[in-house]
């Protein structure tokens, strides 16, 4: 609901004692620490480092998971492998709630819009300085209106602050949703009046700049043009007859150019470059292609705890704090081999029998680097040594082979190993489920894993790899396939290890793949099944679709003597006990649903879809 103000709007210094002082190690890092004192109004809008920490809260509260393990589980290709309390919604949801991911947060946006009132009247600071930062409160603005309107729609878009005059008449402060169409335009043509004036923090990579502007442009233009092909192309499109719901598919192309072009003046400036190391990506900071990150340092009591949550078990210090996302095994097969042919796992041969392995990572030789750089699988390593990967034995018993497993780190009859420091265990809490580690984002410095000395690696906001996949994207839509081939064949070729020109043909299904594997556990992977309307398609609700359900893939060490194929290793396929239901997104879902008390209070707020 939108909140609005009284007559009498109070001090921000008021608000400030609890907001933040930036402290940092160089000029590009915004951290928080708790303020002594509170300040004046003048104090505030005549001091750089006092609005500067204001817009560092505010960046703080910018919407997202931020290494949240439970929003990579369910919105992603993993299942949660914690504590059982966490189940809950992740692995037992029969279905998605309609007010799943619901974001209707107002308070932010009046916040803002006090900022900006504040900063046009009371301010003495020259006229350059205030534009700037004008644009860098409306740029924080515009980022979360997005990450309202890609979840409900077309929403009110308050620009100003909403005083109420103590008639007893609240009309005047009621405010009706823009259309679908109109808020996304709004984002775009707000960056399009700033970006020009965001020189200070031009290269920074934790605040708005131009090129973060055109970042979220190219992002926010590729969803509204997607929605206005895709949403249209349903046999029962989505619509709400005030438009609020449903952009007409006349505007798909012009968005899809927007886009494009946004995307190839960020390439184009030369500020990012692409990693030729997918990994060290998300937790090197001296990386040169971060565009805007949420930044984190623990020497600035900032940090976030997602290694310690996501450490493979044997490296854990703690019984009670490791392996909670298992990638899917569906996730693994969407990797490419190097030889472009796809990523199925060749586990079994065309009779059924079981391949036998010399080596645990043999399986998964030559295949697109970002796997190795995403996931940790069997007979691959951390921080240099190996994991201890392996669910157990396969005895032959003269027709077929029976699987014998133990606790983790467990010794068989014949003194060798049976089950792994690692597992995989299939029921267990607080070890990889599916046969898989999450590497990506995980640090593998130490103590980034221990208690109370946490990760400082940032969370990717924007980054140039997504901009190559937005204008492979819109180029294709806009029937440019040789552009989009190439924007996806450097992609590969950086990130993935594959040569030059991989692919000699370009389709829409290998660059909805292309996105799967490069921005797996970003938040995108949710909200691209959204605006391409395939969500019900992929996570259907079906048993046995290996998209919906998540699986698994279990390595035995063969007891088998006397055959060529003793102690070597076979892998089998599993559905892992603790994912109770297949994923089950329905149409209803494609808009969250708006509050009773927003529409209590706003007789203007017009109900989504299937409310």
């Amino acid at each position: 609901m939108i909140q609005f103000m009284k007559n009498k709007i109070f001090l921000l210094s008021i608000v400030l004692t609890a907001f933040t002082i930036v402290t940092s190690c160089d000029n590009d890092a915004w951290l928080e620490r708790t303020p002594k004192n509170s300040v004046t109004d003048d104090q505030v809008w005549d001091s750089p480092a006092m609005i500067k920490s204001l817009l560092s809260n505010f960046y703080n509260r910018l919407p997202g998971p931020v290494f949240d393990t439970g929003a990579a589980c369910e919105g992603d290709d993993a299942m949660w492998s914690g504590h059982g309390d966490g189940d809950g919604g992740r692995n037992d949801r029969v279905d998605y709630a309609l007010n799943y991911g619901r974001t209707w947060e107002y308070g932010f946006i009046r916040d803002i819009n006090l900022s900006l009132e504040k900063l046009e009247a009371v301010s003495s600071l020259p006229e350059e300085q205030k534009k700037h930062y004008n644009a860098e409160f409306r740029f924080i603005r515009a980022f979360h209106y997005f990450n309202m309107i890609k979840r409900m729609g077309g929403v009110p878009l308050v620009t100003g602050l909403l005083l109420y005059d103590g008639s007893g008449d609240p009309t005047p402060l009621q405010i009706a949703r823009a259309t679908e169409a109109e808020a996304y335009e709004f984002i775009y043509n707000e960056l399009e009046e700033v970006k020009g004036y965001l020189k200070e923090t031009e290269n920074s990579r934790t605040r708005g700049n131009k090129y973060v502007a055109l970042a979220l442009q190219s992002r926010a233009m590729l969803y509204a043009a997607s929605l206005a092909k895709y949403n249209n192309l349903m046999s029962s499109p989505i619509t709400l007859p005030g438009g609020e719901v449903g952009i007409p598919a006349a505007k798909a192309n012009e968005y899809y150019q927007k886009s494009l072009a946004a995307s190839k003046e960020l390439i184009a400036s030369g500020k990012y470059e692409l990693s030729n190391d997918f990994y060290k990506l998300f937790v090197d900071k001296s990386q040169t292609e971060m565009i805007f990150a949420k930044d984190y340092l623990r020497s600035a009591e900032k940090w976030h705890a997602y290694s310690f949550d996501n450490i493979v078990k044997s490296l854990s210090s703690s019984s009670t704090g490791s392996s909670t996302i298992s990638p899917s095994l569906s996730f693994v097969e969407c990797f490419d081999y190097l030889d472009g042919s796809k990523g199925t796992l060749k586990d079994k041969d065309a009779n059924g029998n079981y391949i036998a392995y010399e080596n645990l990572e043999d399986i998964f030789a030559n295949k697109d680097a970002r796997l190795w750089g995403t996931v940790v699988y069997p007979g691959s390593t951390f921080r240099s040594s190996p994991t201890d990967i392996q669910a157990g034995v396969a005895v032959w018993n003269g027709s077929e082979y029976e699987f014998r497993t133990g606790a983790l780190g467990s010794t068989y009859t014949d003194g060798e190993k049976l089950t792994g420091l690692d597992g995989p265990n299939n029921g267990e809490m607080y070890v990889s489920n599916s046969g898989f580690y999450l590497r990506k984002m995980v640090c593998e410095e130490p103590e980034a894993s221990v208690h109370p000395t946490l990760a400082e690696n940032w969370w990717p906001w924007f980054r140039l790899g997504e901009i190559y996949l937005n204008a492979a994207e819109a180029a294709f839509e806009l029937g440019q396939t040789d552009e989009a081939k190439n924007y996806i064949n450097r992609l590969r070729e950086a990130h993935g290890g594959f040569p030059a020109n991989s692919l000699a043909t370009i389709t829409i299904d290998i660059i909805r793949n292309e996105r799967r594997i490069e921005l797996a556990f970003e938040d995108h992977r949710y909200f691209d099944l959204k605006r391409w309307r395939i969500g019900d398609q992929v996570w259907n609700g079906q048993r046995n679709d290996p998209n919906a359900m998540i699986h698994g893939l279990y390595p035995y060490r063969v007891i088998r003597p006397g055959h060529a194929d003793d102690g070597k290793y076979i892998f089998d396929r599993v559905v892992p006990t603790r994912f109770k239901h297949p994923r089950f997104f329905r149409v209803e879902n494609y808009y969250s649903s708006i509050a009773d008390d927003v529409l209590n209070n706003n007789p203007k707020i017009v109900k989504n879809p299937f409310q």
